[in-house]
């Protein structure tokens, strides 16, 4: 076994303190040279940012190109502008020309339904002359039957008066059903509208004006005289 004696030991300790020193000395000379390499690359960036800046600096454009560009914006928006009011008005007239056209539409609209109706309505005008016609010839043949033979002993003939009456009715009901109204203005006010005086008379205890003879009645389709009654008038 080998002996570790004090000359030993001073020499062992002298190699320690010399491997420290060595490594502390190189770490610190790692760490130097490190911060020297970041300080290099900051100034570098530092200059590159600077640099950069000035460069922009330099494209920056004078103040009367700003000026140039700010009269060009003011230009395009007065132009802008001018067509927006252009627009505007354009719209407005095509407005009041789609609510004109509405209103006529509209009006149109109205015009063609009653044009329809009245169609429809005096469509049978010709045909209602036809049954007056018809009417007449019944209230011509009632009247005709002599009253003072209508009995018992002559049930033929007052069959065929209570037919004709029952025939007159039943047109007439038809009539009214399609609005076909009759006019017998006996002792009313004479109307020249509805009423066609074929002769005048003194008649005792009538006004003058008055109608006091239906020659033949007369007839409205929906307030459309078809026919007017034919009448005789007192007079003064």
């Amino acid at each position: 076994m080998v002996s570790i004696t004090l000359p030993m030991v001073g020499r062992l300790a002298k190699l320690s303190l010399d491997h420290f020193y060595i490594s502390t000395r190189t770490i610190l000379s790692s760490r130097t040279r490190n911060n020297l390499m970041l300080g290099n690359d900051y100034q570098k960036n530092k200059f590159s940012t600077e640099a950069k800046k000035a460069d922009e600096g330099s494209s920056a454009p004078p103040v009367d190109q700003l000026t140039e560009n700010e009269a060009k914006l003011k230009s395009e928006l007065e132009l802008l502008s001018a067509e927006l009011s252009e627009m505007k008005e354009r719209f407005s007239d095509l407005d009041d020309k789609y609510k004109r056209a509405l209103a006529d539409r509209e009006n149109l609209r109205v015009r063609l339904t009653k044009q329809i109706e009245e169609a429809r309505t005096f469509g049978i005008l010709g045909f209602c002359k036809d049954l007056i016609a018809v009417a007449d010839t019944l209230s011509k043949a009632t009247e005709s039957v002599p009253k003072d033979q209508l009995t018992e002993s002559n049930q033929h003939l007052k069959n065929l008066y209570e037919g004709l009456i029952l025939s007159e009715a039943e047109l007439h009901k038809v009539f009214t059903k399609h609005g076909l109204i009759s006019l017998n203005p006996l002792d009313e006010k004479f109307n020249p509208q509805d009423h066609e005086s074929l002769f005048q008379q003194e008649v005792q205890g009538k006004t003058p004006g008055t109608v006091v003879v239906v020659s033949k009645i007369g007839y409205k389709l929906h307030d459309k005289l078809v026919r007017p009654a034919q009448v005789g008038v007192a007079k003064g």
